[in-house]
């Protein structure tokens, strides 16, 4: 068995076998991700449910898949809570028991307790460098999503504005309805 204590190659850490804790390859280390709570878990289900309902025939969006990418010259192996790719970058064709290969279009994370909100802008940062499109932060303490691209500042959607992104044309959410749909509200 390999330690989460040393050092890892991609493979070794791909390697490491599944169990209750999910990990994040970060400049060669396996970090545990904070485990999740009430409120993140309802909003991740809502968001996959929402967002599976609009990308039928377009992509997939999968719950806590990981994703090989780069980071400061580095393998970075991060967990979304949520991806969401197209058939345009990952072919409906591919279907395979492994790690998502190429940067997806949208990732979401949620933010759980004791986490902050500029540790997921620092995050963010490295995912727009890494390829990935559209980043969306949901706070269910503020009941808000910040939506972040790369080719404009951050943008937080709050009661029943509509989240509305040319990128992801004709998804259309607002907070109240993920909220409603998570029981939330």
């Amino acid at each position: 068995m390999v330690s989460i204590k040393n050092k890892l190659t991609l493979q070794k850490f791909l390697d490491l076998p599944t169990g209750d804790i999910n990990y994040e390859l970060v400049n060669g280390y396996a970090i545990p991700k904070v485990s999740p709570k009430y409120f993140h878990s309802t909003l991740q289900s809502a968001l996959l449910l929402l967002i599976h309902t609009w990308c039928k025939g377009k992509g997939r969006v999968v719950s806590e898949w990981t994703i090989i990418l780069q980071r400061q010259g580095e393998n970075w192996v991060p967990v979304p809570d949520l991806t969401y790719i197209s058939y345009q970058r990952l072919p409906k064709s591919w279907k395979r028991n492994e790690a998502c290969p190429i940067a997806p279009e949208l990732v979401i994370e949620i933010i759980s307790p004791g986490q902050t909100s500029k540790q997921f802008a620092d995050k963010t940062t490295d995912y727009f460098k890494a390829g990935v499109s559209r980043v969306w932060v949901v706070d269910p303490e503020t009941v808000s999503i910040e939506v972040f691209s790369t080719d404009s500042i951050s943008q937080i959607y709050i009661d029943t504005m509509p989240i509305i992104d040319t990128f992801l044309p004709g998804l259309e959410l607002t907070v109240n309805k993920v909220f409603e749909e998570a029981g939330l509200m």
